[in-house]
């Protein structure tokens, strides 16, 4: 569905990405993670085309994002950033409502006025719906543009896929979750998802597949049995961790800390 071949970006003689080899199935939900400074934002700008690789290609769909027509593309591709602007005075249903403008020319329909208010209740914010965007709080904010990104691709085509970069930060552990519930619902319907996240644990839990970068540079890629052993993830985070079988989910919870006997005594299973 997705495919990255050899993607080098190199700024003022800085590797950002080096070869990167990605691919996306469908139905799959893939996850970035890594240190600070691995490319993670980086690759997810350059797989959604907001960002032009020095070298290497992308295909979605079998195409070049060159070959694909722009509305067309807006119903099959849309994209989260952890930057948006903090100061729009709008009502948020104005806002949600921005990500159904690939589907109408100067009056939303009848059916983009309900996909909105749908999506909206099913992200909690419908409460908040008539009021400003400026009084909101950091985490309202943040589920409102999550909103408008998925009310986007909320239509009748298949093998859609949406790019989410740190769509958790200010978002307390319920909303973390239901987000995150709802990510799954869309890739279980046949559409994918890539995400960057910084929760390891959460990473564990939710994704298909797991892409562990470092310094522009693709350390592991694969399913998390794979990725997620301890000196995998001590090496590429230059911290040591032991990984653990979380007594809730059987999934993998990673556990940071000094090197010493009292980390490994914690009576928890080993992943």
């Amino acid at each position: 569905m997705l495919k990255g071949k050899q993607l080098s970006l190199r700024k003022r003689n800085f590797n950002l990405l080096d070869r990167v080899k990605i691919e996306v199935e469908r139905g799959e939900l893939l996850v970035i993670i890594g240190p600070n400074g691995a490319g993670k934002s980086t690759l997810l700008s350059v797989l959604s085309n907001e960002q032009r690789a020095d070298r290497g290609e992308i295909y979605f769909n079998d195409k070049k994002f060159e070959e694909w027509n722009n509305s067309d593309l807006a119903q099959y591709k849309a994209k989260f950033s952890q930057e948006f602007n903090s100061n729009i005075g709008l009502q948020a249903a104005d806002i949600v409502m921005m990500g159904r403008y690939p589907y109408f020319d100067s009056k939303p329909k009848k059916e983009d006025i309900e996909i909105v208010e749908k999506m909206m209740k099913l992200t909690e914010i419908y409460p908040f719906r008539d009021r400003n965007y400026n009084q909101l709080s950091g985490g309202e904010k943040q589920r409102v543009h999550l909103t408008r990104v998925l009310v986007q691709l909320e239509n009748e085509n298949s093998n859609k896929l949406i790019f989410l970069d740190e769509p958790l930060n200010n978002l307390d552990v319920r909303h973390q979750r239901q987000i995150l519930n709802l990510i799954r619902e869309f890739t279980e319907n046949g559409n994918s998802a890539v995400l960057v996240l910084h929760d390891l644990s959460l990473a564990a839990e939710f994704a298909d597949k797991i892409l562990l970068l470092k310094k522009g540079k693709v350390v592991a890629f694969g399913d998390t049995a794979s990725i997620f052993k301890p000196e995998l993830i001590s090496e590429a985070f230059d911290f040591h961790c032991e990984i653990f079988k979380n007594p809730i989910n059987s999934q993998p919870m990673v556990v940071f800390g000094e090197k010493n006997d009292e980390l490994k005594k914690l009576e928890l299973n080993r992943f």
